[in-house]
């Protein structure tokens, strides 16, 4: 550690930068963001400890993600280029990805390098297409269509084509979907919701049998909906809430799950219908998605409890799982619940990934929706044995194997 830099300082900053540097109602930004940065650019010249050196630029990446072009502070250009032959990959990693944040032109070469590289690690090339997406690259968007070859890479690579709107995306997309996984079929279909012209797509492939309308989920009806409107609404039908006959369709299913046919139930099927149609956005037993509440320790013994929340998700929601629509700049419909935010972004939790991050100056609109993040008639969409295992399985008071 340098003497220069007293061990109280050190915490302060690291502290800044991780919880308030980019808060609005910090103390620090009653003084410029350009200063606060130069003091860390400053720090980093006068030390060399690998770890000090690495906490701090960890902390400026994550104060900067999802932004773009930032000023760069004084100096930064010489001590990235410093930074850049240090030995410790992570600490080239992280200057590399603050280039980035700085506009500098080098970094994006260098990343689109790393890319491309197919002998660098994957956790690299993801971090470097990562990078480059947020920084509305359009080279890495060509990269995409040969980047979904490679199997780690794919569902990045599909998932892409949502960050950066590509003319050719739906074509390279649909013209694979037949030979895709599951996950990746998934994958596709959220992707081609997220934009008017990827969605005009998707309706074309709906209406020529392309992709067959059961692969439609829920939450991506509502979001074509919301896009399209008539045009889909004319070829799909009504999404029409089921919370408005909540009673009726409690009674329905309850008649469905009633004693001896829950009884002939299987938990171990159930568990797979959980992992399609509810992992995505809930975990069960330390398996699923962190988007929606935490099943595991909620009141899933009574039946009731269950139906309600599957038939009328959006009866009662939590503030803190309210959804947020945002729709972008360039044209992109985000929704999610809002896991971050301060002065210059929002972070959302999505059902397609756990961390999607949204410059605040690339927001267009951003509202409130009075639904759940879960859409309503999930159930509908099962068959009545499946509804019955998931049931039976949502009911059970320890983790069971998942039938192959």
């Amino acid at each position: 550690m340098s003497p220069f830099i007293p061990a109280h300082w050190l915490y302060c900053l690291i502290a800044i930068i991780s919880s308030c540097i980019f808060n609005p109602h910090s103390i620090v930004l009653a003084n410029d963001e350009t200063e606060v940065l130069q003091l860390l650019v400053e720090t980093l010249n006068q030390t060399d400890d690998a770890k000090l050196q690495e906490s701090l630029m960890r902390g400026m990446v994550s104060g900067l993600e999802g932004r773009r072009a930032v000023t760069a502070p004084e100096n930064w250009k010489p001590l990235s280029a410093k930074l850049s032959q240090h030995p410790d990959p992570e600490i080239r990693n992280l200057a590399l990805q603050l280039s980035q944040f700085f506009g500098d032109a080098n970094a994006n070469l260098l990343a689109l390098e790393t890319v491309r590289d197919k002998n660098a690690g994957t956790q690299a090339r993801k971090q470097a297409l990562r990078s480059l997406l947020n920084q509305q690259n359009e080279e890495a968007s060509d990269l995409l269509e040969f980047l979904i070859a490679e199997p780690k890479l794919s569902l990045d690579a599909i998932r892409g084509y949502a960050a950066v709107e590509n003319a050719a995306g739906p074509a390279v997309l649909l013209e694979r979907y037949s030979a895709f996984s599951a996950e990746q079929r998934r994958a596709v279909i959220e992707t081609l919701a997220s934009r008017q012209f990827y969605a005009e797509q998707l309706l074309a492939a709906l209406k020529n049998e392309t992709i067959a309308r059961t692969d439609i989920p829920v939450h991506v009806a509502r979001s074509l909906n919301k896009i399209l409107g008539q045009a889909f609404i004319e070829y799909y039908g009504d999404l029409k809430p089921v919370a408005t006959d909540r009673v009726k369709t409690i009674a329905k299913y309850k008649r469905m799950v009633s004693g001896s046919a829950l009884e002939q139930a299987s938990a171990s099927r159930g568990r797979k219908v959980f992992k399609k149609s509810c992992a995505s956005c809930h975990v069960l037993y330390d398996d699923g998605a962190k988007v929606g509440p935490d099943l595991t320790g909620s009141n899933r013994a009574n039946l009731d409890y269950i139906l309600l929340n599957s038939v009328a998700p959006s009866y009662d929601v939590p503030e803190s799982y309210q959804m947020v629509l945002i729709q972008t700049i360039d044209g992109r419909l985000v929704n999610g619940v809002i896991a971050e935010e301060d002065a210059t972004k929002v972070v959302l939790k999505t059902v397609e990934q756990p961390r999607l991050v949204i410059a605040k100056d690339d927001i267009e609109t951003r509202k409130i929706s009075e639904k759940s993040m879960m859409p309503e008639g999930q159930l509908d969409q099962m068959k009545p044995q499946e509804v019955r295992d998931l049931i039976k399985y949502l009911q059970t008071t320890e983790q069971v194997e998942m039938v192959k």
